[in-house]
């Protein structure tokens, strides 16, 4: 073919397919040249002959990568059929004991009421026989509750029978997908991060199109369809549009966020036939013509309370479901380890409202597991006088109590078959246990904003109120909603059956009409992926705080009133954190322009002020603030920020000044704040030696080296491309600045968001917000005209990161103006 620009539309291993052109359908594709004239109304494209009509043209895209990620995580074919299997088995097996304990156990005979049948003789001993009845005196006994029931369980099992039959098949494809088009094998699964993956899968579509819409895939268009329905989630949780907040009466508010409840929100909004969704990738007509937003909420309205009805006819059902299921699940724990309901566990809210736009399931995983010990021992640092005091002569009155049950057992063991002798020894324990939790450690040492700083570098969003606040109740109980006891968790989830159908009536259906609104106002068309939640394209620009921004972002918002420019941006810095992750995990990635101003003006920030710590000019400014918060979270991070500041400070005093007055009055300021000094010059310069020397060694090893169980590795074995401590120790020293480059990728965002957070701190003192609220939260769109078409201008900068020209549109078209 002469002409090299190709739009690809179709590919069929023996058919011809003509482009098509639709009226009133104007895709956007900004900075992107036609593939194909239009005026050619055929394209022939050959496909390799290995697998050539296996893998090109896949219908439903969102699904086959989907159950190509669970694939990889889940550790390959074996081990998720045997977990599909097992699930029909457990609840097979709780059918059956359940009803076995029912009807077929003698439970007069069992708790010694009456003797074993034909037992004249005074033994007391009872054999198995003697509890178990007969099977056809069992079946016997069964009602009609009892047979409906059954009935019941066993149509439920037919169909999930007939569901794991078929995710079985559909897994088995993906088998021959890893095995065939990939060429990785299952038993080489947990050497190859889910990173490379990535990478095997943009060259299969390159050869295959898998994609007919496009020629190549990006890790981006990869993510949104993994997680198309899970970024909506998360930006309305951004956006306080979920049920998770109400108050009860006599209680107060009250947070909860349970899987059933999140199981109804995706089904309303995403699956069921009334939502507003009609398939996986695109929403409904409807939702592309202005003026219909009332009826649309109407329509929506009714389903909550259609799904809401259902829920209470099925509570009973579902709650005693519950209820067996976690006590099998956890009756062996607790019985070994009863401490476990003592220790804590990220909620569902927290992890919903922690995660960023655009982030798998184990990554999400890798940044809240890092948290988890300074998020624990900031809770357990908290304690009321009044409670411990309570809670000490407690468990002096039940530890004297157990001591002398067990003392008369130990006397005669007679003892422990006095009828409930066990149960009260077992609520002494719980009482016990209870107690000792309430009681502050002596040795703990009061450190609460220190801890907040560790867990903020991790986590990255809390309020930007709980600035210095961490020592208070309110910042506390607030963080207690993120992070709670497991003994709350699971009552939270075996109540849900019972509190879902409120949260769905009462606080979830009032907002049909602001979810209507976020679904028409925040959903762009992107070419070769469908409708997309705009916050999930990380738009600077066009949903980025200006407060989160460095001062060189301000042209970009010129042309918004700032009053429009809160309401579509993103809540915490949603939009700027998740763009730098995204960057950093995703280094290919190849970035519009906006966002490369953001990543340059952050990194040049930073820059300028590490500048300012020359002799004479040492001051706080948001990099040192920074550095001090990021040295606090651990010895190697600690290395790292005492390390750039000796680099930096080598740069600027010669061998005498580095001995003065000025440098040992910042070096003792930094032995204060980072719990160790900065050190001797010539112990910082060997460290840092040995450091790049590991970091060159770890450099110079073969871009294909596996890692066992890498499957859970964030991001690529070689690190980010360019990290904002690299660029703080300069282009000379950035190429050895870590010593394992996969860490560098962590350690480069924890002291991002250290410093981004320092910086929206300082331009809020220095510019009050435009609205007063919690933290930079403000409402959601409330008028029709403020609804914002998401196009993305060609902005050009002169950075550090350059955007080439085939990824700086994001080829995305507005969703609303399509039809009128």
């Amino acid at each position: 073919m002469a002409n090299t620009n190709v739009n690809y539309k179709t590919l069929n291993e023996d058919q011809q397919h003509k482009i098509m052109t639709t009226e009133g359908h104007n895709v956007y594709e900004a900075n992107e040249v036609e593939d194909t004239p239009r005026s050619s109304g055929v394209l022939l494209h050959t496909v390799p002959e290995i697998n050539r009509a296996r893998w090109n043209h896949i219908v439903d895209l969102d699904s086959f990568f989907t159950r190509m990620y669970h694939y990889h995580q889940k550790h390959g074919f074996v081990i998720i059929v045997l977990e599909e299997l097992f699930q029909l088995i457990e609840f097979a097996f709780v059918v059956w004991l359940v009803t076995f304990a029912v009807h077929c156990i003698n439970h007069d005979v069992l708790f010694g009421n009456q003797p074993p049948a034909g037992n004249h003789t005074n033994s007391t001993k009872v054999t198995i026989d003697d509890v178990i009845i007969p099977m056809d005196v069992c079946v016997d006994k069964f009602n009609g509750i009892t047979y409906s029931i059954l009935f019941v369980a066993a149509l439920y099992l037919l169909i999930r029978t007939i569901k794991v039959l078929y995710h079985v098949s559909q897994y088995w494809d993906i088998k021959k997908f890893y095995n065939t088009a990939l060429h990785i094998e299952d038993d080489n699964l947990d050497n190859v991060t889910w990173h490379e993956i990535k990478k095997k899968v943009r060259e299969v579509q390159a050869e295959q199109h898998m994609c007919i819409d496009k020629d190549h895939l990006t890790d981006l268009d990869i993510y949104h369809r993994i997680l198309r329905f899970k970024n909506y989630l998360v930006a309305l949780m951004n956006k306080n549009l979920l049920p998770v907040r109400f108050t009860l009466p006599l209680v107060g508010e009250v947070v909860t966020l349970s899987r059933g409840l999140l199981f109804n929100i995706d089904l309303i909004l995403f699956r069921s036939p009334g939502s507003p969704f009609q398939n996986n990738w695109q929403l409904h007509d409807d939702y592309s013509v202005r003026g219909n937003q009332r009826e649309l909420a109407n329509r929506l309205s009714k389903l909550i309370l259609w799904v809401a009805i259902a829920n209470f006819v099925f509570a009973p059902v579902i709650f005693i479901w519950q209820l067996v299921y976690f006590s099998f699940t956890y009756a062996n724990i607790l019985k070994k380890e009863p401490g476990a309901l003592g220790m804590r566990t990220w909620s569902n809210y927290g992890r919903l409202y922690l995660r960023h736009f655009n982030e798998l399931d184990h990554e999400l995983d890798a940044r809240l597991n890092r948290a988890y010990e300074y998020a624990d021992r900031y809770l357990n640092s908290f304690s009321s006088p009044l409670l411990a005091v309570i809670a000490r002569n407690i468990l002096f009155i039940t530890g004297g109590m157990l001591l002398l049950i067990l003392a008369f057992g130990i006397y005669d063991e007679y003892v422990f078959q006095v009828e409930h002798v066990l149960t009260v020894i077992t609520l002494l324990s719980a009482i016990g246990l209870v107690c000792r939790n309430c009681i502050p450690n002596e040795n703990m040492i009061w450190c609460p904003e220190q801890l907040m700083n560790a867990i903020l570098a991790h986590v990255h969003y809390l309020p930007a109120n709980w600035k210095n606040q961490a020592h208070t109740s309110m910042v506390r109980n607030e963080f207690g909603n993120f992070f709670q006891f497991k003994a709350s968790y699971f009552i939270n989830e075996i109540l849900s059956p019972i509190v879902t159908p409120f949260q769905l009536l009462f606080v979830f259906r009032p907002k049909a009409l602001e979810i209507v609104k976020f679904f028409r106002s925040f959903t762009v068309s992107v070419r070769g992926v469908g409708n997309v939640c705009s916050f999930a394209q990380m738009d600077v620009r066009k949903h980025g705080n200006p407060e989160w921004q460095p001062e060189e972002m301000s042209s970009l918002h010129t042309d918004v009133p700032l009053g429009e420019k809160m309401q579509t941006a993103g809540n915490n810095g949603k939009t700027e954190l998740s763009l730098l992750r995204f960057t950093l995990t995703n280094p290919e990635w190849q970035m519009p322009p906006e966002a490369v101003q953001f990543v340059n003006g952050v990194r040049q920030n930073a820059l300028t002020d590490l500048s300012k710590l020359k002799k004479k000019e040492f001051t706080l400014n948001p990099l040192t603030e920074s550095l001090i918060s990021f040295g606090t979270i651990g010895n190697e991070y600690s290395s790292i920020a005492k390390s750039l500041l000796f680099h930096h400070n080598a740069h600027h005093l010669n061998a005498e000044e580095a001995m003065g007055q000025n440098q040992n009055h910042c070096q003792c300021y930094f032995e204060q704040m980072l719990q160790q000094g900065l050190g001797e010059h010539s112990r910082m310069q060997d460290n840092m030696s040995m450091s790049r020397r590991a970091m060159a060694a770890s450099m110079g090893t073969n871009d294909n080296a596996k890692i066992l169980g890498a499957s859970k590795m964030v991001g690529s074995i070689n690190g980010p491309s360019q990290s904002l401590i690299c660029s703080l120790y300069g282009p000379a020293a950035s190429a050895n600045c870590y010593d394992k480059p996969q860490d560098l990728t962590e350690a480069d965002m924890c002291l991002s968001v250290l410093y981004l957070h320092e910086m929206h701190h300082k331009t809020v003192q220095e510019n009050p917000p435009f609205v007063v609220g919690d933290g930079d939260e403000h409402p959601p769109p409330q008028d029709p005209s403020t609804e914002v078409n998401i196009t993305r201008p060609g902005t050009s900068t002169d950075t550090i990161v350059t955007a080439t020209s085939t990824s700086a549109a994001a080829e995305t078209t507005p969703l609303l103006g399509l039809r009128s």
